[in-house]
């Protein structure tokens, strides 16, 4: 449990790898991208909170599976992407959209990219700034292009790499001791990265989360963030045979080495 004044933010591990974030005010809860309702009625039930809203990011069943048990139980409100393909939203988002749930403020993001109906929720008040980026970021990588362009990604991780360095980054899979791996394997002389990449091993061999991360952290570790690092392009270059002209090109590259990693 992360505990951010009279905010708690908590990881329900859900399938293999996923976390659903439960926000805790008071005696009341937001969960984020419940694929699964058991585990997130199994919370609910064991800390004695109700549930006031669902927030969603994107339409793959692992992120929405578990949003119609829930909200017919609990009678919330559902918010995600606009576009009329989630059965159960109540509330569908836009870019620059704002909402409002336990006197928390919300501010959508459109992230194309990972799914052309990407969204997350950013939130900036007195009890600091958070990030839930769905499947766009992760700590030290994002994620796979399955409908979206490289261009998509890059103008998704901007809006990102523009917030607050000390924005926690509350992603919705387990996977920053893989990412770093890869991230190490273009990008071996990076200290922060070898340092980090250590800590990392330590929390895995210990089952303890890797997450969140912060804006800064991605920032020096994530070679989604760093398309202009030398040691990165020079290996991505390599792998193409040939130049890289711009940093489109060099996300482009860099996710088709992780894909085939």
């Amino acid at each position: 449990m992360l505990k951010l004044f009279m905010l708690n933010v908590n990881p329900i591990p859900a399938f293999t790898d996923n976390y659903i974030w439960a926000i805790v005010y008071g005696n009341s809860c937001i969960v984020v991208d419940p694929g699964d309702s058991s585990p997130v009625f199994d919370f609910l039930r064991s800390n004695n909170l109700e549930l006031a809203a669902i927030l969603i990011t994107h339409h793959h069943f692992d992120h929405t599976g578990g949003l119609l048990n829930l909200a017919e139980i609990y009678k919330c409100p559902v918010y995600g992407p606009k576009g009329d393909h989630i059965k159960g939203i109540t509330k569908e988002l836009l870019e620059g959209d704002e909402i409002k749930v336990l006197d928390l403020r919300f501010k959508v993001f459109e992230t194309p990219g990972h799914t052309l109906d990407h969204i997350a929720f950013y939130h900036s008040g007195p009890d600091g700034s958070f990030l839930f980026c769905g499947d766009t970021l992760f700590s030290g990588g994002c994620g796979r292009l399955f409908e979206g362009t490289a261009e998509n990604m890059y103008k998704s991780l901007e809006k990102f790499i523009s917030l607050p360095e000390e924005t926690l980054v509350f992603c919705a899979h387990e996977y920053t001791q893989s990412n770093l791996k890869f991230a190490l394997s273009i990008n071996p002389n990076n200290s922060y990265l070898v340092s980090y990449s250590n800590k990392v091993d330590e929390l895995r061999s210990k089952s303890k989360i890797t997450l969140p991360s912060t804006i800064g952290l991605e920032k020096k570790i994530n070679p989604f963030f760093l398309l202009k690092n030398d040691e990165i392009l020079n290996n991505c270059e390599t792998f193409l045979g040939g130049k890289i002209t711009n940093q489109i090109e060099s996300l482009a590259a860099i996710r088709s080495m992780k894909d085939s990693f």
